[in-house]
């Protein structure tokens, strides 16, 4: 049976500066997806890279030249991901000859074909995003994504007939091609807003790809950096028969050149379009926007060289859910890694390897009868079909909840056991044995998250990584020398500035201290013991909670299923007629009529703020913090010091008059 091939890419960063913590976030989550696979036996190709042409790489080069520079900092992006055990099969720098002479040949097909015409473009263009933008998408004529002044330019350029794909490219992109949802709606609205053709070339500055039939031009940066995909697996020939389609994986900055751009020019050039194209969400650090002039673009290897590269790697995955933004702070980080990682994980493997070491010789025993607690153990480490429906389904933070869960059960199973207290040898033996095949099953299962730690817990047992997940299965003749026991993660104390700085920054801005997500009804019942109160499942995408909401007089069950509701989720806990509320529902209200905030099109577990600030929530609040922040409504907007409340691009909307209060 031929082996099955796995192609998976991440957006090429843009070289203007170090690499940092946002950047390392899409690539521990391909590496993660390409070890995975590696475990399913398959044959990955796993690429990355720097997007090393235009005009912004010119600029910030000078007075250097610009390869001198991309060269230096294509070095800098390697190490980085070098200390991230970030293994790439290839890394794609679009200075390469290969890349830059099939570039020229696809440009050629596509001109030969007749999309490619000789105009002359004017319009708003941003240099940080190497974009040109409409009125309509850059309000006051600023960038939607940098906030900076855009600048009016005009020049002869070529275009790419994008427009003639339009109805192909909504094809694909309605039939699955865009994930997530959320992501595949954004992109179908702006298809359905009309689809322009799109310059390709630039004739103002010369670091760039020439065009084949006018080197006075060079090809637009994205044109060039998006073909890297398949120049770096050797279009048109073996390799890349071999391997395409792939899987894009990219920050949702990147989703307009992804879904579309690039559909438009594969199906031009008469290349397959790509499986599916995944897009992510942002990363701040502290709840602010990564950036140069804020001093926070954290360097990934001073952060592994503080916490080990492992931390880094479950706590991104982990804490982050798939498709969401998330933020990165050291204090979390911290947290994680010394409940998750140091109280759960390395306390088993420790406990464990010790009690071999004492009891039985430092050999994994020989196990006898088991009990029904040992069956029920052995049980619970069958998850494996339910880890590859979630990775499937790019679920990889409900990968990593679900492995946890299984460590739980196995310290409870220790604690429950006593095996350091039993006086029957052979029950201590089988007991011993249960959690060491525990141990070697859960080293595999991590090994895609924290590669490191996994052949450390395999070494300790007398056992090899990496493996195959045919091999995760609970067997009872597994065999092994332990060594030395030794202490897997260090526990760290937080930093003593964290909780002051927290309380500060909440008393600066009361709303920091609120954490508001987009929650789903997914189901409605009535309150057991009130008459005017529902009892509500919310599902947060990460977790489902349960709520009670006195919105019974002015909405039936029917009507609130299914609403994506906005919800107040770092609200104390509450009882209610004996019923526990675990968060609250935030509604509009005016003349007795009461309508729930809403955000139809953002995903579940979105985090909801306004333009110029990141919640920051990081610990309970009471009812009173309400007190000080004055929400109303505004042409069925809800706005907060005149600023939209926002789910991520979705605006928060609620069907009520204007100078409505919101509770």
């Amino acid at each position: 049976m031929p082996m099955t091939t796995y192609y998976i890419t991440t957006a090429i960063d843009y070289p203007n500066a170090k690499p940092h913590i946002g950047h390392a976030y899409q690539k521990i989550v391909a590496d993660c997806f390409a070890r995975w696979h590696k475990l399913l036996g398959d044959d990955v190709f796993f690429l990355t890279g720097t997007d090393e042409h235009g005009k912004k790489i010119a600029n910030t080069a000078a007075p250097r030249q610009p390869k001198e520079y991309v060269d230096t900092m294509a070095v800098a992006f390697k190490q980085a991901w070098a200390a991230l055990n970030v293994q790439y099969s290839r890394f794609m720098r679009t200075t390469d000859e290969d890349h830059k002479k099939i570039c020229q040949k696809i440009f050629q097909t596509v001109l030969e074909k007749g999309d490619i015409y000789k105009g002359v473009y004017e319009g708003l263009y941003c240099i940080s995003c190497e974009a040109y933008y409409t009125e309509l998408e850059s309000a006051q004529g600023m960038c939607p994504v940098h906030k900076k002044k855009l600048e009016l330019l005009q020049e002869p350029s070529y275009f790419f007939r994008l427009s003639k794909y339009a109805s192909e490219i909504r094809t694909a992109v309605a039939a699955g091609l865009v994930l997530p949802e959320a992501r595949k709606n954004e992109m179908l609205a702006r298809i359905d807003r009309g689809i322009r053709d799109v310059s390709v070339s630039r004739s103002s500055f010369t670091w760039g790809i020439p065009l084949p039939q006018d080197p006075a031009h060079v090809m637009y940066v994205w044109f060039d950096a998006l073909m890297n995909y398949v120049t770096g697996i050797g279009y048109p020939g073996p390799q890349f028969k071999k391997y395409w389609p792939a899987i894009h994986l990219l920050g949702k900055d990147n989703g307009w050149f992804h879904s579309v751009l690039w559909p438009g020019m594969l199906i031009s050039a008469g290349i397959p379009l790509p499986e599916k194209v995944y897009v992510h969400g942002f990363l701040t650090v502290n709840g602010e926007k990564i950036s140069k002039s804020l001093g926070n673009a954290i360097d990934p290897i001073s952060l592994v060289e503080k916490y080990g590269a492992d931390s880094i790697r479950y706590f991104l995955m982990r804490e982050i859910p798939a498709g969401n933004d998330g933020d990165f702070n050291e204090s979390s980080l911290i947290e994680r890694t010394n409940a998750d990682l140091a109280d759960s994980l390395g306390n088993l493997l420790q406990r464990t390897s010790v009690l071999i070491h004492k009891k039985c010789t430092g050999m994994i025993p020989t196990p006898e009868h088991f009990t029904p607690e040992d069956q029920q153990l052995v049980l619970q480490s069958k998850i494996i079909p339910d880890l590859m429906q979630l990775m499937n389904n790019y679920q990889w933070h409900k990968v990593l909840e679900k492995i946890w869960e299984f460590i739980k059960q196995c310290n409870k199973y220790t604690t429950d056991q006593k095996p350091w207290e039993l006086k029957d040898t052979k029950r201590q033996a089988t007991v011993l044995y249960c959690l060491a095949e525990s141990l070697r099953i859960i080293s595999i299962l991590i090994w895609p998250f924290m590669p490191a730690s996994a052949e450390e817990i395999a070494a300790q047992l007398g056992q090899q990584l990496p493996s195959r997940f045919t091999d995760a299965t609970f067997i009872t003749t597994t065999k092994g020398i332990l060594q030395k026991p030794r202490i897997l993660f260090t526990k760290r104390a937080l930093p003593e500035a964290s909780q002051k700085s927290i309380e500060q920054s909440a008393s600066k801005e009361p709303f920091a201290a609120l954490e508001l997500r987009i929650g789903v009804v997914t189901k409605v019942n009535f309150h057991p013991n009130a008459d005017k109160l529902y009892v509500l499942e919310i599902d947060l995408g990460t977790e489902t909670r349960m709520i009670c909401s006195g919105i019974k007089p002015w909405y039936t069950p029917e009507q609130l299923l299914g609403k994506h509701i906005v919800l107040w989720t770092n609200l104390k806990p509450a009882v209610f007629r004996g019923v526990q509320s675990k968060g609250m529902l935030l509604a509009a209200d005016k003349n007795n009529v009461v309508r729930v905030l809403e955000a139809p099109r953002a995903m579940p577990g979105t985090l909801v703020g306004y333009e110029g600030l990141v919640p920051t929530p990081q610990i309970q609040v009471t009812i009173d913090a309400f007190k000080e922040i004055s929400l109303t409504t505004k042409d069925n907007t809800v706005l907060y010091k005149n600023k939209p409340l926002r789910a991520e691009t979705q605006l928060v909307e609620v069907i009520i008059e204007d100078g409505a209060t919101v509770k």
